[in-house]
């Protein structure tokens, strides 16, 4: 599991944010495209690419990428 092919997972579930705005350091509940559906997108990616049941405290958890690659890395 890699943190850039994460990264490039996350990001394909926004559909108006620019790829470029995503980087590790992206604290992604500020983007402007940020809801509790894109919430649930990532969940659904979690658990499809990686196998891992996130739940909605450890997005709350989770202020950046890397946070939460950390938290689904740890869950593997």
């Amino acid at each position: 599991m890699e943190l850039q092919e994460f990264i490039t997972n996350f990001a394909n579930q926004f559909e108006e944010t620019d790829s470029s705005v995503f980087t590790k350091d992206t604290v992604f509940k500020n983007l402007d495209e940020w809801s509790s559906l894109l919430a649930l997108s990532i969940i659904a990616m979690v658990d499809e690419e990686y196998g891992v049941a996130l739940k909605g405290d450890d997005i709350r958890s989770a202020n950046t990428i890397e946070d939460l690659f950390e938290i689904v890395k740890s869950k593997k």
